[in-house]
């Protein structure tokens, strides 16, 4: 019995698609969840930054407007303001995000997401 893989993205994303085929390909069972349509919780979030193991500011998407209008490369922001600025606006989130059992991946690049089907 394997864990059951979650794969939290936006339909929209080239990445998350790749990922989507790459899982398909592989005949592997995953979950899908928009969390454009289904938010993510504070507590979800800080529990996939743990299974991941990185930091709220390494799961920042830079290159978003909404980055730059909140200023938040300027800003020192701990975790929690972090998190709370990601809860309420996922454009600020990497993605996808690939949870299996007490694990989860970046699935950035989407190529990422082989060894930790592997593992």
């Amino acid at each position: 019995m394997t864990d059951k893989i979650t794969v939290y993205e936006k339909p929209t994303c080239s990445t998350c698609r790749e990922v989507n085929k790459i899982l398909k390909e592989n005949d592997i069972d995953f979950d899908k969840v928009n969390y454009y349509v289904e938010p993510l919780s504070k507590s979800k979030i800080k529990e996939l930054l743990k299974k991941m193991g990185i930091g709220a500011r390494e799961l920042l998407r830079t290159k978003e407007t909404i980055y730059r209008e909140l200023g938040i490369a300027k800003e020192q922001l701990g975790e929690d303001e972090i998190v709370d600025l990601m809860v309420k606006h996922p454009d600020l989130m990497q993605r996808p995000i690939v949870e299996r059992g007490n694990k989860a991946v970046l699935g950035r690049p989407a190529e990422a997401i082989r060894t930790f089907l592997m593992g």
